[in-house]
């Protein structure tokens, strides 16, 4: 993450990811992931239908998932962009993840990434997690920009997107290579304006 000394705003961008706070909303607690969440992780992460359309593969073993949360506690060591894991409240449950996997503070910008067990699929549960995510990008992050991308056939994405006020914007043409092939990407973005509507304060001074 390149970090610019001469933002137009202020904000402690190290601390944000160095200790990632959690978020809660009706039916979920957004939290930081750790070892012992492989057993969950592993439950959906092995299922070929939720990593159709994500770029990191299908985990084969409990090995792979551990190896996944390992990761994952290095970049919250590292005080690095991160995800958190999404915990159904009236279970304790973990159930899939979202967050930001990438930053550009000296733009105002990120992009968000998520995923989501198939057991939970069609119950609005992602929208409901991305909205707080949203929410936290623009009042704690001070964006001005979260955009998402999405594979041309991956619907529940995109409508995802959707629900939330995102603006689709385009096709970028094979923008990745992904398990073999060349991918177009959907585009999809919000801004902190449109967010919050009626809003007439801004980042930028």
């Amino acid at each position: 993450m390149s970090v610019s000394s001469e933002l137009p705003w202020d904000i402690p961008l190290l601390e944000i990811f160095g200790d990632l706070p959690p978020l809660q909303t009706e039916r979920l607690l957004l939290r930081r992931m750790g070892v012992g969440d492989a057993e969950d992780l592993f439950s959906y992460a092995s299922d070929p239908e939720v990593t159709r359309y994500v770029v990191w593969e299908t985990h084969c073993s409990l090995a792979d998932s551990l190896a996944f949360l390992q990761y994952t506690e290095e970049q919250y060591r590292k005080k690095e962009v991160s995800s958190w894991g999404m915990v159904l409240r009236e279970s304790g449950r973990l159930i899939g993840t979202v967050g930001f996997v990438d930053w550009l503070p000296p733009h105002a910008r990120a992009e968000i990434g998520f995923a989501l067990g198939r057991r939970w699929w069609g119950r609005g549960l992602m929208s409901e997690a991305v909205r707080e995510v949203l929410r936290f990008g623009f009042e704690r992050m001070q964006l001005n920009r979260i955009q998402a991308r999405c594979y041309l056939a991956n619907h529940a994405s995109a409508r995802v997107m959707e629900k939330v006020g995102m603006t689709f914007e385009g096709i970028i043409r094979e923008q990745l290579y992904e398990k073999g092939a060349f991918r177009d990407l959907k585009l999809y973005s919000i801004l902190r304006r449109e967010f919050f509507p009626g809003d007439e304060s801004t980042i930028l001074s």
